[in-house]
């Protein structure tokens, strides 16, 4: 294993380090590993908070600060943050209209934010929570029941964050959540495993002329493995199953092609570049976009898909001010 590590043991509090000492607009709770706005919210606002699993940088500490996230919880690798760490982030938050919880859909992160939002309930904060669960490329899988939710969770945490900024209730802020959920879907693929420090050995073994069709973020297998093509033909498998599973024609739609952390940003655009095309064949408009890395998975080589059927309001809120790590316009 070669890795820009102390120790193994370590990574994740010499991380938080590095994160408070490069973004003077958040601070960081070491003690719970919670990334805060510096400077909070007004109050009356709506406050918006996520996390999850540490590996998937920028998700979701890099997308605390104006116009996305309050905070977020860091959990070890893969793993969940605890409900202590959920209740402390929204306890810290509250601004006395109400705290979202914004969640992947994985075993862990439902149970856990699912205590916290209880506990939250009963010292008096109102307390609602969206499930993310985006990824086509299958209906159960290692960590979770149901989808996975992956990608759609940035474009979500972006489009609420406006919301909750300009100052929309709790409840405007869930259903337009809940809908940006509802509309979003993902596929992703690998040309490599990862390596999870503590393991110190890739999570799954992929041979040097195999890809893997349908990865999860955490290496939780695909729909199958096939020789490596060419770009043209993994962009179709990616684009294919979304386009089956809902139809993106007659609206705005936002792209994000992501990157899984260890591929070139010259293999992102060239890929994006197939994308774009085979979505133009298919008759869906793609109004806005992104390209890189945004929700990762450690050092894996390979890339994601996501597809947003959006709206105008969802088009105005995208475009709103944002001054987060890991987007930032406007402001």
């Amino acid at each position: 294993m070669k890795k820009l590590i102390n120790s193994p043991d370590d990574v994740i509090a010499d991380a938080l380090k590095g994160v408070e000492a490069s973004d003077a607009n958040v601070r960081v709770d070491h003690d719970n590993r919670v990334i805060y706005r510096a400077t909070p919210k007004e109050a009356g606002k709506v406050a918006i908070i996520s996390g999850g699993g540490s590996g998937h940088e920028p998700m979701h500490g890099g997308f605390v600060g104006v116009g996305m996230l309050d905070a977020a919880c860091a959990g070890q690798v893969f793993t969940s943050p605890t409900p202590d760490q959920m209740i402390e982030a929204t306890t810290v938050v509250d601004n006395g209209a109400g705290v979202l919880h914004i969640v992947k859909n994985y075993t862990g992160d439902i149970m856990n934010f699912e205590m916290a939002a209880e506990m939250a309930t009963d010292a008096g904060i109102t307390v609602s929570t969206v499930i993310v669960a985006d990824d086509v490329a299958v209906q159960d899988s290692l960590y979770t029941a149901g989808r996975r939710g992956v990608g759609t969770t940035v474009l979500l945490e972006k489009i609420v964050g406006a919301a909750a900024e300009e100052g929309q209730d709790l409840a405007a802020v869930t259903a337009l959540a809940q809908k940006v959920a509802d509309n979003g879907r993902s596929m992703g693929m690998a040309l490599t495993s990862c390596t999870v420090p503590s393991a110190g050995k890739p999570t799954f073994d992929l041979p040097e002329d195999q890809v893997e069709i349908g990865i999860g973020i955490h290496g939780e297998p695909g729909r199958h493995r096939e020789p490596i093509a060419d770009a043209r033909s993994v962009a179709k498998q990616l684009v294919d199953p979304i386009l089956h599973d809902l139809d993106f024609t007659g609206a705005p739609v936002i792209a994000m092609l992501n990157g899984m952390g260890g591929t070139p940003l010259i293999e992102l655009y060239l890929m994006y570049g197939e994308v774009v095309a085979l979505l133009k064949e298919a008759g869906v408009e793609v109004t806005r976009n992104l390209v890189g890395n945004y929700i990762t998975s450690l050092d894996m080589a390979g890339c994601s898909l996501t597809l947003l059927k959006a709206d105008d309001d969802m088009i105005r809120l995208w475009d709103a001010p944002v001054k987060t790590a890991g987007l930032r316009w406007g402001l």
